[in-house]
């Protein structure tokens, strides 16, 4: 069916939801698996071949359909539907391209071929939006390549600071600089901190996405608002400082063992948690990683250092900082137990972002709409709706039960999920755009 002019008037039924176009979701999800593939998982690496892969065929479909087409200074991709007042604010949907190493197929992919989908089912009814409605390919939202949180987002924004052009990608050492001027785009952009993307421009942005915990499945739920994304304070560089000793000799009472009281640290900041979480807080706690020295370890000697990770996250910052103290008094307690010192460090910190009341609502009706039980859950991961709802852009988000995770080959969302999802968040968009 081709499609009508972009100069079309509004359809007379433009009050019904247009349908997206789901056929062309799946041949996007299976070019991009083709094309994509490296072994058993998907490899989009950001700002490398694989991402531009993906913005490829992104931008192909996009064009084929008569949207307008443009492309940023650092790369972000924006294709857009534009509505009879061009000078109202945009509804922009989006998600990123990228993922990790020996990733799966629908992180971050999912969210921009639900938009494209939705486009298409406005351009092929014909219906004209009162406002713009758009889709954003976000580059490199994957720390993994580049260790700089929601590196597109926030170079959109103007956010960065210019120091991280001189991050090294995690397997072949370029800098985040040569990597944007081999791909074409503009380093300037970052380091003079231009703004790209004016939030004052956005009536809201949506964000559709699975999820990458089996919480929806345990539930046998298809689909869930977000109601907001947590925020993280972590304290990165954590040492137990003990003292080495011989394992069969070494009684007791005289040890100064760093992995015994290590362990004795993080078996009570578990039951804090538990019991923070009986209390009807929203707290996950993590460690990540823990190590010894390898040139110091050995089967018959008492460890006397440990290094580790312990990352919270909340969308509270009040628990988050309740938790951090309770972090820091637990470890001193454990010191004089086990003749120890821990050397904690300054935490990192990264802002919880809650979702906009009126969007919560919006995606809550285009729930019940498809006959969907009612179903709200705060994102653990981060995701680039945290930087549009830390600039004041209105931000909503909808998850899509996913199988075995994410960040992993074996990503398994069922197209039928994805289905409602897409459907729900095209009710929500319909609403603001009319």
């Amino acid at each position: 069916m081709p499609f009508p002019p972009l100069n079309c008037p509004v359809a007379k039924d433009a009050s019904v939801t247009p349908m997206p176009d789901l056929d062309l979701a799946g041949q996007l999800f299976d070019t991009l698996a083709a094309r994509t593939r490296r072994g058993r998982g998907i490899e989009r690496d950001s700002y490398g071949p694989g991402e531009q892969v993906g913005h490829d065929i992104a931008g192909a479909a996009a064009r084929s359909m008569g949207l307008e087409v443009t492309i940023d200074a650092i790369g972000n991709l924006t294709m857009l539907l534009p509505g009879t007042d061009r000078a109202a604010p945009a509804v922009l949907m989006g998600s990123h391209l990228d993922s990790v190493p020996q990733g799966g197929n629908f992180d971050g992919a999912a969210g921009v071929v639900a938009g494209l989908a939705i486009l298409s089912g406005w351009r092929r009814a014909g219906h004209t939006p009162a406002r713009d409605l758009a889709v954003m390919a976000i580059r490199a939202e994957e720390s993994a390549w580049f260790d700089v949180p929601y590196l597109g987002s926030a170079g959109a924004f103007g956010l960065l600071d210019p120091a991280c052009l001189a991050v090294r990608r995690a397997d072949d050492g370029r800098t985040l600089e040569e990597a944007l001027t081999a791909g074409g785009f503009d380093a300037g952009a970052i380091r003079d901190r231009r703004r790209l993307l004016d939030p004052t421009r956005l009536a809201a942005y949506l964000e559709l996405h699975i999820e990458q915990a089996p919480v929806l499945i345990h539930l046998e739920r298809p689909v869930a608002v977000v109601t907001g994304i947590r925020g993280c304070r972590r304290l990165r560089h954590v040492r137990c400082l003990g003292a080495t000793g011989h394992s069969g000799a070494l009684p007791r009472a005289y040890r100064q063992d760093a992995v015994a009281a290590s362990v004795a640290l993080l078996g009570r900041l578990e039951r804090a948690w538990q019991a923070r979480e009986a209390a009807g807080e929203d707290l996950v706690v993590t460690t990540g990683e823990f190590t010894t020295d390898p040139a110091q370890h050995g089967p018959s000697k008492v460890a006397g250092e440990t290094r580790f990770v312990i990352d919270i996250r909340s969308v509270s910052d009040r628990t988050m900082e309740a938790f951090e103290t309770e972090v820091r008094a637990e470890a001193a307690a454990v010191e004089a137990e086990y003749r120890v010192s821990f050397a904690l460090g300054e935490a990192t910190y990264s802002p919880p972002a809650v979702m906009d009341d009126g969007l919560r609502q919006a995606l809550a009706a285009g729930m019940a709409s498809l006959g969907l039980p009612p179903q709200a859950m705060a994102s653990g991961a981060g995701h680039d709706a945290a930087t549009f709802a830390a600039m004041g852009v209105p931000t909503g988000m909808i998850f899509v039960r996913n199988r075995n995770g994410s960040h992993n080959p074996d990503e398994a969302m069922d197209m039928a999920d994805f289905a409602l999802a897409t459907r729900a968040l095209a009710e929500a968009v319909a609403a603001l755009a009319a």
